[in-house]
């Protein structure tokens, strides 16, 4: 992940992906592509949302606590994460099922989950004048291999999710390269190369994707003239210098003994649109803001934003990031689906499948005129013996070792290692 002058940025974006924080209330279902631009909230997005805001919480904790990821900044869409897995979760059968149900948050009765994805993915494909907001599934399917017709057609009705016929046994760099062509097309080209090297091999049966796109200008716009070279704190004695946007203008505003709360909203034609809540520690620790970061703590704020006129300094700021979340999901409680006790039989019948990765790239610019920001998500599904994951061995510190003659047991030499350039 590349680390921007804003390590933990202090900031909270609550942007496309996170538009189940409380912009959408009740309506009415329907199938992606198929709904024409209203103000009236499909039927059953109300029954998705909040888990998809239970899951986004869950995994922000998860990256921040993750020692892998001290120091750095975080930006990642849930929503995308959520929708691919989803249709993950639709060929998963028994312990993978209920674990990947749990970790989504997503409802167990098929119906309302199928009818509540489909009508949030119509919900933000609308279309409006103002912003530019789309989303994107996709199936990848080894052309060989026999997935069953009931789970290629859920995931097209449903998600939107066809299937394109790929030869991963024969031709899996140049099925990467397809793969990755269809996301940098959604993406506006922001997110490339979201399967790396290596990650689509002559055992992948099955790519699962989602991408999503999201470009907006500020209601209220900063004037680029305003903007001055100013100091960031990235820790209490330590401050870089950052560009410093300056604004003044009514906004949505609240604020609590640890925190203040902006809410700057997109020009947008009808509705709440869109908006990004900052939740800005009154110190520095960053904690403050952090644990405030659940579904219910945040709907409060919202509810208690008062409009009113504020004066406003914010950094522009871009950030670029990837993650691996394979050990992140098992962590958080869905393990099988990567193992040889995975099932997921409601693809193809049988228990030969297993996930062996979920990679996620995201990208977001925030400047003066608005935000665009995209993201995208890959399920890599094969088949066959799960590897064992390779240990890492770092020796970037101090260690002792001993020469050893193998036949016999017999120490020949030892000793330890402090400091390589040292006597």
């Amino acid at each position: 992940m590349r680390t921007d002058p804003f390590p933990n940025i202090c900031i909270l974006l609550v942007l496309a992906s996170l538009v189940a924080l409380g912009c959408m209330v009740a309506g009415c279902a329907g199938i992606p592509g198929t709904m024409p631009a209203s103000t009236t909230l499909p039927t059953g997005t109300i029954n998705v949302t909040p888990g998809n805001s239970w899951f986004a919480f869950d995994l922000y904790r998860c990256l921040a606590t993750d020692p892998v990821h001290a120091g750095e900044n975080i930006f990642f869409s849930p929503y995308s994460i959520s929708s691919a897995l989803a249709i993950t979760r639709e060929g998963a059968r028994g312990t993978t099922a209920d674990e990947i149900e749990s970790v989504l948050h997503l409802p167990e009765n098929e119906t309302i989950r199928r009818a509540g994805f489909a009508g949030l993915d119509a919900w933000l494909n609308r279309g409006n004048g103002n912003y530019t907001l789309h989303t994107a599934n996709a199936l990848w399917a080894e052309e060989t291999y026999p997935f069953l017709p009931d789970y290629i057609d859920v995931a097209a009705r449903w998600y939107g999710a066809n299937v394109t016929n790929l030869d991963f046994k024969n031709k899996p760099e140049g099925s990467r390269e397809t793969i990755n062509q269809w996301v940098e097309e959604r993406t506006e080209d922001r997110i490339r190369d979201l399967l790396p090297d290596g990650s689509v091999n002559p055992l992948t049966r099955l790519v699962i994707t989602n991408a999503i796109y999201f470009k907006g200008t500020w209601a209220e716009q900063f004037d680029p003239d305003r903007t001055t070279d100013e100091g960031f704190r990235v820790a209490p004695d330590e401050t870089v210098t950052v560009p410093m946007m300056h604004g003044d203008a009514v906004y949505g505003y609240t604020e609590t003994e640890a925190l203040q709360a902006l809410e700057m909203p997109y020009a947008h034609e009808s509705g709440n649109g869109l908006a990004m809540l900052v939740l800005l520690p009154k110190e520095d620790n960053l904690t403050a803001a952090e644990e405030a970061f659940d579904d219910e703590t945040v709907a409060g704020l919202r509810k208690s934003l008062i409009q009113k006129r504020v004066m406003v300094f914010f950094p522009k700021f871009t950030l670029d990031a990837e993650y691996s979340l394979r050990g992140t999901l098992s962590a958080m409680g869905m393990p099988t689906a990567f193992t040889d006790d995975a099932d997921l039989s409601g693809m193809d019948g049988t228990r030969g499948l297993f996930i062996s990765n979920v990679v996620h790239k995201a990208f977001v610019d925030v400047n003066e005129e608005g935000t665009e920001a995209a993201a995208a998500t890959g399920v890599v599904i094969a088949e066959g013996v799960q590897p064992e994951l390779a240990p890492v061995f770092r020796a970037d510190h101090p260690f002792v070792f001993l020469i050893v003659e193998k036949d016999t047991g017999t120490i020949l030499f030892m000793g330890r290692v402090v400091n390589p350039e040292g006597p």
